[in-house]
């Protein structure tokens, strides 16, 4: 009887812990797995981020009526847009210009097609929108060169649109280099070429390492403009070398993103007179941050993100090259660094890159830095959204830092 209650009792005592041990082994086990899971997710966003990737179809041709050479578009935030762009498509041609709005409703857009299809023509259903608008340097219908800039690691493409004669020296002498941003290719700054060209002022159009046109790197994977920034300033060289005698730099996206670290580490720092960026990025950490959330990721899942990227132990996992430097990267923190003035177009609703750090390096260096904020326009498709406005904005703050003769014309 006794041994029967000691027995119970001894139960009792050593039946609780093992409990205890057992859920804190599960719990540690469910957790580690969670931790498992969110670094996987962490590596992917990391790698997905540096990694050049294929254009993403982003919405559906609907229609297509031939005889009223129209286009009926998925509805999307870019999509319904007014102005003029691209869309990139698989099938008879792989490019169509689209042109104004002509009708919506809650599900669709019909536009105009400024690309000539005909019955014959067949095209697959899956499109991406673009800002581009000019796929080819022959559509701008003005003298060019195809140039070859040599880098570090090799040649890089490039084209060259010399400056229209000019009786003004200083405005032949000076040079816009156009610096594409991720994902993208040279035609992506075709844009702006008839601009800086009405004003009297060449343009090369450059390529930089892993953007598919100059050379590789052995992971092929973008640095965000940590290491791409040298192929430009060897376009500097080249330019200087060609008659150049004063620089503008001009980057859209990531093209910002490194025509600023040209602009705060170039040895031909003195040659520049000025940096244009369209929807730059300021500091890639804002960034991945409005990336994760916008793919529903927690942000410590975000963080790991980031850690990664900047670490060199994980660059096998990311497919880096090397650690990304974000604190290098970050010109709001060293806007004290700046000595150019620079002009910022930016919309305030991007919907990729937010306009945040461009309204914040703008109130840090407000004696350097003009922003000029937009809205609706999206991300890089300002100039497609208002060119009007666009235009006038990169003219008049060129004739304010008297980079072109007063009666340029606009």
């Amino acid at each position: 009887m006794k041994a029967s209650r000691r027995a119970a009792v001894d139960g009792s005592r050593f039946g609780a812990p093992a409990t205890l041990r057992s859920f804190a082994v599960a719990l540690l086990t469910a957790l580690l797995t969670t931790l498992s899971l969110l670094g996987v997710v962490a590596l992917r966003m990391a790698r997905r981020f540096v990694t050049p990737a294929a254009r993403v179809p982003d919405t559906h041709i609907v229609d297509i009526d031939v005889p009223a050479q129209t286009i009926t578009l998925a509805r999307t935030p870019d999509t319904e847009l007014p102005g003029r762009y691209g869309l990139f498509t698989h099938g008879s041609t792989d490019y169509l210009k689209v042109g104004t709005v002509l009708s919506s409703d809650a599900h669709t857009v019909k536009r105009k097609l400024l690309t000539q299809v005909t019955g014959a023509s067949t095209f697959s259903s899956e499109a991406a929108f673009s800002g581009w608008y000019y796929e080819r340097p022959e559509e701008l219908h003005l003298p060019f060169t195809v140039e070859h800039v040599h880098a570090a690691l090799g040649t890089c493409p490039a084209w060259l649109f010399p400056a229209p004669d000019s009786s003004d020296d200083a405005a032949a002498e000076t040079w816009v280099i156009q610096i594409h941003g991720r994902g993208t290719t040279r035609a992506e700054c075709l844009r702006a070429v008839p601009v800086v060209h009405g004003l009297g002022i060449a343009s090369l159009v450059v390529s930089y390492r892993n953007d598919g046109e100059a050379p590789r790197t052995r992971a092929g994977t973008y640095a965000l403009g940590a290491t791409e920034w040298r192929d430009v300033d060897a376009a500097i060289g080249w330019a200087r070398r060609h008659g150049a005698r004063r620089i503008l730099l001009m980057g859209w996206s990531m093209g910002g993103a490194i025509a600023l670290q040209v602009a705060l580490g170039s040895a031909h720092r003195e040659l520049i007179a000025g940096v244009i960026l369209d929807s730059p990025v300021i500091d890639w950490r804002i960034v991945l941050a409005y990336q994760g959330k916008a793919l529903r990721l927690p942000a410590p899942v975000t963080d790991l993100a980031i850690g990664a990227l900047r670490t060199d132990w994980a660059s096998a996992a990311t497919g880096s090259d090397g650690p990304i430097p974000f604190d290098r990267l970050d010109v709001v923190a060293r806007a004290g660094e700046l000595r150019h003035p620079v002009l910022i177009l930016h919309s305030d609703d991007d919907g990729f890159v937010p306009s945040s750090a461009s309204h914040r390096l703008a109130a840090a260096r407000p004696d350097l830095v003009e922003l000029q904020v937009f809205t609706t326009a999206r991300h890089t498709k300002l100039w497609n959204y208002d060119q009007r406005r666009w235009t006038d904005a990169i003219t008049q703050w060129l004739r304010s830092h008297e980079l072109v003769p007063a009666e340029a014309a606009s």
